[in-house]
């Protein structure tokens, strides 16, 4: 029998914040000190580094990846029945908000390879309704950009993207030009929460924009729809990416690309293990996109998908599935469902798998992770 190991965790933060605490001590010290808790110079910093980080024009903070996505589309004045194009294999964040807004999200299959959006779906449901469309960079890996907007502009659409999983991460156009998730479309969103590649201490989120006009709106609408104080122009929200959380985030972006390149590592350890598995498909890498790998997933083919799920925890491994349930299922967006084929969305609901990965993951607990799993396999 394998040797067993303990606290093996999907995601372990401590011991990133102890690699890194000496820094991060520090940077919260300075506001603590400071006593400058919201907006300020520590906010601005973040801002105009993640900015720079990221070559786009304007960054905004919010409190979490949700309201991103709401504010994001109160910015575009869009009006309620407007229809939003979305992915329906993805998290109920990018379809709620929609919801909430009187909008109507009209779900769309996806890749089998990439589970991304792709263009030839989101084509097929563009309505004299459809406004705006959302491709979601799922698990780490970009969408196509490149045939998304080709397919925006024909249409005069506007692009959110949902890059809450992919920040960091490269899209390369077809004539060679690179740029990073979430600074292509029209308004990008991203979270910080603390599980994410760049993830805070708390809830936090961002917005991102080249959009001078759009990225007022944004902050206007934020705060609590206001430009002057006092004076609200339109039905605004209260939203904020607090200093703290901001701190610990301009430590951690320093970081980013390192982050990458240790879950790459991870993930290459995992694919090489599992390249001869007869049952298990790992993850594909597009040809347009780097992989961050927020997360490790892989299809788990011949119905063992919950047989190896239970096997793993039986010997103290955790795994997730993202995401077990269609959204076009779930009782809250049942009156939004169309007919239509989702034969991939749900092939991956009943096959897919994920595994620990992390930046701070030792070779011998990965070790355990794929020696349980051969196991299971023999």
């Amino acid at each position: 029998m394998i040797k067993s190991q303990e606290n093996i965790q999907m995601v372990d933060l401590q011991s990133q914040y102890k690699r890194l605490q000496s820094e991060i001590d520090a940077a919260m010290k300075k506001v603590i000190d400071s006593s400058i808790f919201i907006k300020g110079p520590f906010l601005k910093e973040f801002e105009e580094n993640l900015a720079a980080y990221l070559n786009v024009k304007h960054v905004i903070g919010v409190a979490n990846g949700t309201d991103a996505l709401q504010i994001a589309f109160m910015a575009l004045n869009l009006e309620e029945g407007d229809e939003v194009i979305v992915p329906a294999f993805t998290y109920v964040a990018t379809v709620e908000v929609i919801g909430l807004l009187g909008l109507v999200p009209v779900m769309v299959d996806v890749c089998p390879d990439t589970f991304n959006v792709k263009a030839d779906e989101i084509e097929s449901a563009i309505t004299l309704k459809t406004k705006a469309i959302v491709p979601v960079h799922l698990f780490g890996q970009s969408s196509n950009m490149e045939s998304i907007m080709d397919l925006a502009r024909r249409y005069n659409l506007y692009v959110v993207e949902d890059n809450a999983q992919a920040i960091g991460g490269d899209y390369r156009f077809k004539n060679g030009e690179m740029v990073k998730t979430g600074t292509i479309g029209d308004i990008g969103c991203t979270s910080f929460f603390p599980s994410k590649n760049l993830g805070c201490f708390g809830d936090g989120g961002a917005m991102f924009t080249n959009n001078n006009e759009l990225a007022a709106n944004i902050r206007m609408i934020a705060n609590h729809g206001q430009k002057k104080k006092y004076h609200h122009s339109v039905l605004g929200v209260n939203s904020r990416l607090d200093a703290l959380q901001a701190a610990v985030l301009d430590v951690k972006l320093k970081h980013l690309d390192d982050f990458a390149d240790r879950r790459r590592e991870v993930a290459s350890s995992y694919d090489l293990a599992f390249t001869d598995s007869d049952f298990i498909q790992t993850p594909v890498r597009a040809d347009y996109s780097t992989h961050v790998f927020h997360q490790y997933t892989m299809k788990i083919e011949q119905g063992k998908r919950d047989a190896l799920k239970d096997y793993l925890a039986s010997r103290n491994i955790p795994s997730m599935i993202y995401y077990p349930l269609p959204l076009y299922k779930q009782e809250a967006f049942k009156r939004y469902h169309k007919e239509g084929s989702f034969e991939v969305t749900e092939q991956l609901c009943r096959s897919v798998l994920s595994l620990p990965i992390h930046t701070e993951m030792h070779k011998e607990t990965q070790d355990y992770i794929i020696n349980t799993i051969k196991e299971f396999d023999t």
